[in-house]
């Protein structure tokens, strides 16, 4: 019987089964080294995919953080723009009303030095020509009204000046 399998068609149905199983073993291995390729692969899409998200959430954190900060620090800046105008507006509001007493003093001590040709019952009255050199050496001066609005607006622009300067010094950006 093993004489009649050696005959051509066995020894080669013998060559063809060996080269099949040989090749069934490399397709068994072949397919459990793609196995263990793929699952090395798939967990490198895993942690891949892991950093990936980690980082969009790093990133959105930083953007969350980064807007309170600016939101922080703009407050900050807005409250200290609001400390200064009401520092200005004080001391706008300080020197206007000494401004408006120097010129009410002035006012009141003008008035009763200017009786006319009245004159009063123990004082006598200033002769017309004396009144007359008196209001020539102030004619190029301004009016008692005129020169306190010229004050005013003197001490408006200086305040502002200094609003302008402080406004200036406010850093936005020093919060950072």
């Amino acid at each position: 019987m093993i004489l009649r399998l050696l005959n051509p068609q066995g020894i080669a149905g013998l060559a063809a089964s060996l080269a099949l199983g040989v090749l069934l073993l490399l397709s068994h291995f072949e397919t459990r080294h793609w196995k263990n390729q793929s699952g090395q692969f798939e967990q490198l899409y895993r942690d891949s995919d892991a950093a990936f998200a980690k980082t969009v959430a790093n990133y959105r954190a930083a953007g969350d953080a980064a807007r309170a900060a600016d939101l922080a620090n703009a407050e900050r800046a807005a409250a200290e723009q609001r400390a200064i105008t009401e520092r200005t507006k004080d001391a706008y509001e300080k020197r206007i009303a000494g401004a408006r007493a120097v010129a009410s003093r002035l006012r009141a001590a003008a008035a009763p030095a200017d009786t006319g040709g009245r004159g009063s019952a123990s004082l006598p009255g200033l002769p017309v020509a004396a009144r007359g050199a008196a209001e020539a050496a102030g004619e190029g001066r301004l009016s008692q009204s005129d020169a306190l609005t010229a004050t005013e607006q003197s001490i408006q622009l200086d305040e502002l000046i200094n609003w302008v300067r402080s406004q200036h010094e406010v850093n936005p950006n020093a919060g950072r």
